[in-house]
């Protein structure tokens, strides 16, 4: 950690968010029987209450391979040890410090991270439980866990580097101590904004939906059929249909507001009328109602965007590329006043680059295929026409369809870090020394306060000991 080339990209590298669950698997029991010719796991340390696996720490390292800054040393398993010391030790201070994450501040992403999974498996829970051989409400809790841990740690992280700010001069400090022959090459770049519409299902699909949940709500109430099996039949929510819509327990205000109003608004075992929410249209029935949570189970549909409602999208599109191009009115004043992509319209309609806010990517940060292939048809300065494209819904992980202008603004060639063209990456990594520098000074302190455990094949780390 003493060569400052080497400190950058440890920084640069856990910038990056934690992977979401789908590319994991279960990595909080211990020890677990593996096929044969396998080396069993291990614990490998112990932080108070909680552990850490040797298969988390490769899991870890990987990742911190994939994720290193472009132009930068990727860190060492040791690095990344401590790391997973930190985090761990932050969750051990939390319950010290009753840091607390409730359960209402992980339910969305919990929903969120376990759509996205099953969507991977083409929205079949049946699928996605032969293929993790658990049920999908043990996949949820080891979600639910995995979120809350990772809210914890950022909460705690927050608390102890919170408003710390860097001047330029100590940007240019930073750069100018970085040796001259060790500066990192950046590949090409690219300026790329948009500008983006999501076609609205019209009112009369709105009303076909409803529509079909009140002939749903009355052969249930004829007798006809039961609720359980139209949940199976109809719904579409990936992650309650097959137990029959039935959703669970959840306390007041962890659900949909608009939702939660029907709900309550019911006797036990009574269905309400089609109520819609942000996800859709539901059929509600009240299962069980305690003091502060309620039992429900749901149909869900969604309407959709038909044809003309996404042509009537590019028209709008098109007709705001022609004021644009007319001078009447900026992009950037365009994407933040029309834009409907939340990630990129407070930002002038700019994609920026994760680990540093620059509105510069290169074709490593570019995720999106269609996208680069686009902008490589595109002249610089140029706005495309409205084009269709599918993009995941970030409530609930399907993909959904949009409309969207790019403006290809401006290419920038390979070259080797300087000030003047990589102000806002070297400043990233600046701010990132400092809150490293403070929570170096904070693990100090708090290791003498939690017990601390490490396997002697790791312990040559020396993760406890403090540089002279």
């Amino acid at each position: 950690m003493n060569n400052l080339t080497k400190t950058l990209a440890v920084i640069l590298c856990f910038l990056s968010t934690i992977t979401v669950y789908a590319q994991e698997k279960d990595s909080t029991s211990t020890e677990e029987s593996k096929p044969s010719g396998q080396i069993l796991d291990k614990i490998i340390a112990k932080v108070d209450n909680y552990i850490i696996l040797e298969s988390d720490l490769q899991k870890s390292y990987l990742e911190a391979i994939s994720q290193s800054q472009q132009g930068f040393e990727a860190p060492s398993r040791c690095e990344v040890f401590e790391s997973l010391l930190v985090n761990k030790l932050m969750l051990a201070k939390a319950e010290i410090d009753s840091v607390i994450v409730t359960d209402a501040e992980v339910v969305m992403d919990v929903n969120q991270r376990f759509n996205m999974v099953l969507q991977q498996f083409g929205g079949n829970e049946e699928t996605l439980v032969e293929a993790y051989g658990k049920t999908a409400e043990q996949l949820k809790s080891e979600i639910h866990d995995m979120v809350k841990e990772q809210k914890t740690i950022a909460k705690m992280r927050s608390s102890i580097v919170q408003s710390m700010s860097v001047s330029p001069a100590e940007v240019r400090e930073f750069y100018n101590k970085i040796p001259k022959d060790s500066l990192p090459f950046f590949s090409a770049e690219v300026s790329v904004g948009q500008i983006v519409k999501k076609p609205e299902p019209s009112r009369k699909e709105k009303d076909r939906v409803i529509k079909q949940l009140s002939d749903i709500k009355q052969r249930i109430l004829d007798g006809e059929v039961d609720f359980a099996s139209m949940a199976i039949k109809y719904s579409e929510d990936p992650g309650s249909k097959n137990q029959g819509g039935d959703l669970g327990f959840f306390r007041k205000g962890e659900l949909a507001p608009e939702y939660e109003a029907m709900a309550l608004s019911l006797r036990e075992g009574e269905i309400g009328d089609p109520v819609e929410s942000q996800f859709g249209i539901h059929l509600i029935q009240l299962l069980e109602r305690r003091t502060d949570s309620y039992n429900t189970r749901h149909i869900l549909i969604k309407p959709r965007p038909t044809e003309q409602d996404i042509a009537a999208a590019e028209r709008e599109l098109d007709s705001l590329r022609h004021l644009i191009e007319l001078d009447s009115m900026s992009f950037a004043k365009a994407a933040k006043d029309f834009s409907e992509d939340r990630n990129t319209s407070d930002n002038g309609g700019f994609f920026s680059d994760p680990t540093t806010g620059a509105n510069r990517l290169s074709a490593r940060t570019l995720e999106d295929p269609i996208l680069y292939f686009t902008i490589d048809t595109m002249q610089v300065g140029t706005i495309s026409h409205a084009l269709r494209y599918e993009e995941q819904n970030q409530r609930t992980g399907e993909p959904e369809k949009a409309v969207r202008l790019l403006y290809f603004k401006n290419e920038y060639p390979a070259h080797r870090a300087n000030l003047e063209d990589d102000y806002e990456k070297l400043k990233a990594a600046t701010k990132k020394q400092k809150e490293s520098e403070a929570l170096e000074d904070w693990f100090k302190i708090a290791k003498e306060e939690v017990y601390i455990d490490i396997d002697p094949a790791y312990d040559r780390c020396n993760a406890l000991k403090e540089e002279d």
